[in-house]
């Protein structure tokens, strides 16, 4: 049974940083993309991060500089390290884990609320 848990969310004050951890089950980890996505109130889901299999990364425009993502395979665990955070960061953030290939395989997570706020 394919399994994405997120953990890691909460109540941070602007300037602050939160980590959040997705433990991937079921699958091949070490194979797949893994990507970070949010969506906040009334808006559409939206793209953080991603990290491909072989470690590449890229990141939206707003979080260039200020988010970092990162995997560890041998504990099947993507991370999204959040720094700099401001109110409009707030929303709930998905894992999301991607393979293209003769079939596509694309798995979600049950998301994580941060909220930013003082």
């Amino acid at each position: 049974q394919v399994q994405l848990v997120e953990s890691g969310g909460g109540l941070v004050q602007p300037g602050g940083s939160l980590r959040l951890s997705c433990v991937a089950s079921g699958f091949t980890f070490s194979s797949y993309f893994m990507r970070w996505y949010r969506q906040a109130p009334g808006k559409e889901r939206e793209l953080v991060a991603t990290i491909t299999a072989g470690g590449s990364t890229s990141y939206a425009d707003s979080m260039k500089g200020r988010f970092t993502i990162s995997r560890d395979n041998g504990k099947n665990t993507a991370y999204l390290q959040m720094n700099s955070l401001n109110p409009e960061d707030t929303a709930v953030y998905y894992c999301n884990a991607l393979r293209v290939g003769t079939r596509t395989y694309n798995y979600w997570g049950q998301g994580t609320q941060v909220t930013v706020s003082s």
